[in-house]
């Protein structure tokens, strides 16, 4: 068995990796800042102005604190190197982190989903204009996280479930805005429980969205930007293959992508082994974006 890879081609994007996770780790940190300091004003603001909305809004922010701080705990330990013990290092906490959010967000739907109805039973009086203000400062102060996080949320699995964290508190916040606007206007007091259904439903698909993206990979699913028949057949195409079998594509983590093959070939020479491999590595890095992968030629 060969394992196909280049060691300067490796050393080089290791390093790009891990740069890549101090940028994240770093806006990491400025989103859980300003998260803390929004969450803190929506729930002094939810109690005084007696806006379940609102406090659904809080809600969702202290989600929002844990899956940013469990973000970052999962970047961080993710740059130790592998061990003995573990030859993969820590890459795989990332996805455990973005499951663990997942699964707190069906929490706090529910939450949000059990006092919205008892509070569409019997609606409460609401200071609608406190709360609308609370509510346009919490849009703002998510808007600017978003901004933040999103060119790191489209690679990374880890930190796009704290990105739709936000996205929801986001669309929350939204909601919660014109609930206010609704009540300073018509007075009508329902708008509060209907608002925090919407919060709850906004973020309730947040959480099947991340945790079926991180049973995928757990389960060593074929990465979804993928197709395994594509990767079958320009493999084959590689002047002499015969065939390409037991191929198998797993994602080790969001940014990090496995691949192991046995390829039947016409001349097992040394020459012809070598330039076989050394063609289908760079067919693999170059088009599929997978950097490690391990060849058995038969």
């Amino acid at each position: 068995m060969i394992e196909a890879h280049e060691h300067n081609h490796v050393g080089h994007e290791h390093a790009h990796n891990h740069q890549n996770a101090i940028d994240i780790e770093r806006r990491l940190w400025w989103a859980l800042a300003i998260t803390i300091g929004i969450f803190i004003l929506e729930v002094v603001g939810g109690f005084l102005s007696n806006s379940l909305a609102l406090k659904s809004d809080a809600g969702h922010l202290f989600g929002d604190v844990l899956a940013l701080g469990l973000s970052l705990f999962a970047t961080r330990i993710s740059r130790r190197p592998p061990t003995s013990k573990r030859t993969y290092g820590y890459n795989r906490v990332e996805v455990l982190a973005a499951v663990i959010n997942g699964a707190t967000l069906f929490v706090l739907a529910g939450f949000i989903f059990y006092e919205a109805y008892w509070r569409f039973q019997k609606p409460e009086p609401v200071r609608s204009t406190l709360m609308l203000v609370i509510a346009v400062v919490g849009l703002a102060a998510n808007l600017f996280v978003m901004k933040r996080l999103h060119d790191a949320a489209g690679e990374n699995l880890n930190v796009r479930a704290a990105f739709l964290h936000v996205l929801g508190d986001m669309l929350g916040s939204v909601g919660v805005v014109a609930g206010g606007l609704i009540m300073i206007f018509t007075g009508n007091y329902l708008a509060d429980p209907i608002i925090s259904f919407f919060v709850g439903a906004i973020i309730l698909w947040g959480a099947v969205s991340v945790i079926r993206e991180g049973a995928h990979i757990l389960l060593e699913g074929v990465p979804r930007s993928i197709k395994y028949g594509d990767v079958k057949e320009s493999m084959e195409k590689i002047e002499g293959v015969i065939s390409v079998h037991d191929l198998h594509i797993w994602t080790i983590s969001s940014s990090n992508l496995a691949l192991s093959a046995h390829i039947n070939v016409v001349n097992q020479s040394t020459h012809e082994s070598r330039r076989i491999l050394q063609e289908a590595t760079e067919l693999l890095r170059m088009r599929y974006n997978i950097h490690h992968a391990t060849l058995q030629l038969e």
